[in-house]
């Protein structure tokens, strides 16, 4: 739908795109920007600007129409930059910055990205083994495809593996943390984002769930994912014939957030932990602070504890 502006920085049509729309499109900006190992402060950038615009109760579109590109840059996490894409998205219905993007992120160019990848054997990969994205170049590194290729040899496929799996694990927290973001209220999300990430705040101590109740979550979800009762995903990584096997469970509990799921994890799957290991993602938000983290939940092996479930790998930050 398109309507008319008679804001005189912008007299012309406007498309009306929802908030979701326009932050979907800075979602996507991040991705191929991250793809491409560009700057981390300019792919955070568009992910906080897309989650404050998730956050807004009124369109940022009529906020643009009403107000310009200065009422835009009034909103939290949307900066010159940003606010100048905004603008472009309601008066062209589309990113010029997203559709480079697009063009430059073709398969050939996205595996020289890799460190040991150059143009000749990323051309060698797309064509002769028909692998068009990370995932399927990962699952290629393990199950013997890409030595088969000529200038493969151990090492460099040890390096491409190591490599995609590292920039997999992140965009696959990272995911989980867009989700989250986007099931939490208006007002809450607007209170996550209230202060800006400094350095002071990566030095707090943080708290996160205790011991006890990490391991009840752990324990209700083994039960239900046996008991065939939690929805189930279909992951990209390590699935090459695309079936929906990873159960996903979410909840609320002592005021935390929960999204938890078992490892899907390259060192999961070598070791047959695939229905053993369980990463628990979790969060709180209270007032401007959000609490966030991950751990990892597995069956002792060694020790006094062995047969245990123990808590591992447990990581937090604030935003």
């Amino acid at each position: 739908m398109i309507q008319t502006t008679l804001f005189p920085d912008t007299f012309r049509q406007i498309f009306s795109l929802s908030n979701d729309q326009i932050a979907l499109a800075f979602e996507q900006v991040a991705d191929l920007l991250e793809t491409q190992g560009d700057d981390y402060y300019r792919i955070r950038a568009y992910r906080k600007g897309a989650q404050s615009i998730r956050a807004q109760d009124r369109p940022v579109v009529d906020i643009f129409e009403a107000e310009g590109v200065v009422g835009l840059e009034k909103l939290p996490y949307i900066g010159k930059r940003l606010a100048a894409s905004i603008k472009e998205l309601a008066q062209t219905g589309e990113l010029g910055l997203l559709a480079r993007l697009q063009v430059e992120t073709s398969p050939e160019r996205l595996f020289t990205k890799i460190p040991g990848i150059g143009p000749v054997l990323a051309r060698r990969i797309h064509k002769m083994l028909e692998i068009d994205s990370l995932e399927a170049l990962e699952q290629a590194a393990y199950d013997g495809s890409l030595a088969q290729l000529s200038g493969f040899a151990e090492g460099r496929t040890m390096l491409v593996r190591d490599s995609v799996g590292a920039i997999l694990d992140r965009a696959a927290v990272q995911q989980l943390h867009r989700v989250r973001s986007r099931k939490m209220s208006p007002s809450a999300a607007q209170r996550s984002q209230a202060r800006r990430p400094t350095d002071q705040t990566l030095e707090q101590v943080i708290d996160s769930p205790s011991t006890k109740l990490l391991l009840e979550v752990d324990a209700q979800y083994r039960y239900l994912a046996k008991a065939g009762q939690l929805r189930m995903i279909t992951p990209r990584r390590f699935n090459p014939e695309g079936k929906p096997w990873l159960p996903v469970m979410s909840l609320q509990k002592e005021g935390w957030s929960f999204n938890v799921l078992y490892s899907n994890t390259a060192r999961a799957h070598e070791l047959g932990k695939t229905n053993d290991w369980v990463v628990v993602y979790y969060e709180k938000v209270d007032g401007a602070d959000s609490r966030q983290g991950q751990c990892t939940i597995v069956t002792e092996s060694y020790g006094s504890c062995r047969g245990d479930r123990v808590v591992r790998g447990e990581l937090a930050a604030a935003s």
